[in-house]
């Protein structure tokens, strides 16, 4: 199977749709802010976080939400490796990420999500099989599409303006 890239950072998706704007915006460091948590149900031990029924990790003005969420923690209680499974949904301010499985790794900063993935930002649409979603700079990789979509990643973007 052949498999497609696209690497798209946050600032040039919004670039291609405002012109240039959104570039001389700065972007703060999520992975430096606290992590909370929350579900229906949830067990805590020395090493794990395990959380179900509208299971959801929030970092600064961020959101990971899935039917489940299992973290690992350090030796100091931090929670170092996220993985959510079911209708997940990764939410900034300027970006919606769905998918069917994501795996936020805080020492670099990065949701991957797989299965059937949706980028959108505003009208703008981004499809493919995975993404790699770098939570401080905004950067994305799609790779790979599905099935549906003959393998390809695939994407509408609306000029500024268009409706």
């Amino acid at each position: 199977m052949k498999t497609s890239h696209l690497i798209l950072t946050g600032a040039s998706v919004l670039a291609l749709c405002l012109g240039g704007a959104a570039l001389a915006q700065t972007r703060s460091n999520v992975s430096d802010q606290p992590i909370g948590y929350g579900a229906d149900t949830g067990e805590l031990t020395n090493t794990a976080v395990s959380l179900r029924g509208r299971a959801e990790i929030t970092q600064g003005d961020t959101r990971l939400r899935a039917n489940a969420i299992q973290g690992v923690r350090d030796a100091s209680g931090g929670l170092t490796r996220i993985e959510a499974t079911g209708e997940v949904y990764y939410v900034t301010p300027n970006e919606t990420i769905r998918g069917d499985r994501a795996t936020y790794t805080v020492s670099n900063a990065t949701v991957v999500v797989t299965g059937d993935v949706i980028l959108t930002q505003g009208q703008n649409v981004l499809t493919g099989a995975s993404l790699s979603y770098n939570v401080d700079t905004g950067e994305a990789r799609v790779a790979g599409g599905t099935a549906a979509n003959g393998g390809r990643v695939r994407g509408v973007f609306y000029p500024e303006g268009a409706n």
